[in-house]
């Protein structure tokens, strides 16, 4: 026996439905890596990473390539991200992350790339039905959580907007292709996302109406 098999192994059953490791510990991970991500902590990077290797197993055994090629995206977009969060370009005056609502262009370009990027990718996924049995939803699903992380990376309060509407198909789908402790993690993820969204709102608006410096006038101290 491979020493990773024990992630595709059946943690337990609960209501009917098995529960594999790899679905339970990844998405556990991915949980805290939201939270962290609501505490504008940069350790939700290195989290969304772990989560997404232990989830690619998750997806490989439940015949779902959509899937395996999301989290393969996710982890490299966590790469991304930690890089841009670790840069300090996004530094608030507290040190912390700032965050802002994304501008109109911005709102565009992540809205016309999720619209294009899931027709092609949903294409796909029709023209090669081995690379997923529920082609269009699962192409949503992948290419929203890239517009989301995008968009997290960024600092854009729209990255948990983004969250919501992939979660409104990322449920069902999960609990029709038998993975139930994701459908279960999607479901807290929608109050963790609420609760997020919130939080990031009001620190934008915070932003916003903080007084600016001046400029100093010559022969006036500052």
């Amino acid at each position: 026996m491979n020493h990773f098999d024990w992630l595709n192994a059946e943690a337990f059953t609960a209501f009917g439905q098995h529960i594999m490791w790899s679905d339970m510990v990844g998405n556990s991970i991915g949980l805290i890596a939201l939270a962290l991500g609501w505490r504008r902590s940069i350790w939700t990077w290195p989290a969304q990473f772990l989560s997404g290797v232990i989830l690619v197993a998750a997806y490989a055994s439940a015949q779902l390539s959509g899937g395996v090629g999301k989290q393969l995206l996710v982890i490299g977009v966590a790469v991304w991200g930690w890089r841009q969060w670790t840069r300090g370009s996004q530094k608030a005056q507290d040190g912390s992350i700032a965050v802002r609502f994304a501008t109109w262009k911005e709102r565009g370009l992540l809205l016309g790339g999720t619209a294009v990027g899931t027709l092609a990718v949903g294409a796909l996924f029709s023209a090669v039905p081995d690379l997923s049995w529920n082609p269009w939803p699962d192409a949503y699903i992948f290419v929203g959580t890239l517009a989301a992380m995008v968009a997290q990376a960024r600092g854009l309060v729209e990255f948990w907007f983004a969250w919501l509407l992939v979660d409104v198909v990322g449920v069902p789908l999960a609990f029709s292709s038998g993975l139930a402790f994701s459908g279960l993690v999607y479901v807290v993820y929608l109050a963790l996302v609420l609760w997020g969204l919130r939080d990031w709102w009001l620190r934008s608006r915070r932003a916003t109406a903080a007084p600016q410096p001046q400029p100093a006038i010559e022969g006036v101290p500052a």
